[in-house]
């Protein structure tokens, strides 16, 4: 019981911290998050209805570039090595009134470029005649000083609002 009560206590005081790691951004703007430039913006906008409900639909593009003066590489050790893929993301942008409906986002990752390299096999053709065949196979992760990356997501939200839009940094 003691247990519960401390948690409860604690609790706000978690979710106030993961909130403050969190700025705002609007449409068009660009904003800086521990030396990357984030950009935010509308591609499209569309109103469609939903079970007699009314809704906006936004294609939005999410653009980050490394500004920090340095690389960032991961390598992997292993091809079993799954760390890796979550370790690569670098920003977060939740859209915090999206709904969520029709299989659509409420929240867009940035990660890194894969490094691919490709591994030659050998390996039998149809007739049985040895032969070689190429793999490409994800080595690592990495994020050049002054690259940009993006990516896009389709955001629904209640007719009549934008997106309410937060960013965060999810390098470590």
């Amino acid at each position: 019981m003691k247990w519960i009560k401390t948690m409860a206590f604690l609790l706000p005081f978690l979710v106030i911290a993961s909130i403050t790691n969190a700025q705002q951004i609007k449409d068009g703007e660009t904003v800086n998050v521990d030396g990357i430039a984030v950009t935010y913006s509308v591609v499209n906008k569309e109103k469609l209805t939903i079970k007699d409900q009314n809704f906006d639909r936004y294609k939005v593009l999410a653009s980050v570039k490394n500004n920090t003066g340095k690389s960032f590489n991961l390598r992997l050790s292993s091809s079993l090595d799954l760390t890796g893929i979550s370790n690569s993301k670098i920003i977060e942008l939740d859209c915090v009134n999206a709904t969520g409906a029709r299989l659509t986002s409420k929240k867009v990752q940035v990660s890194m470029k894969s490094h691919l390299i490709n591994v030659t096999y050998p390996t039998k053709d149809k007739d049985g005649k040895a032969t070689t065949a190429v793999l490409p196979v994800t080595a690592g992760y990495y994020f050049d000083q002054g690259q940009v990356i993006e990516n896009d997501a389709i955001f629904i939200v209640p007719a009549g609002e934008t997106p309410q839009v937060t960013v965060r940094s999810l390098l470590k």
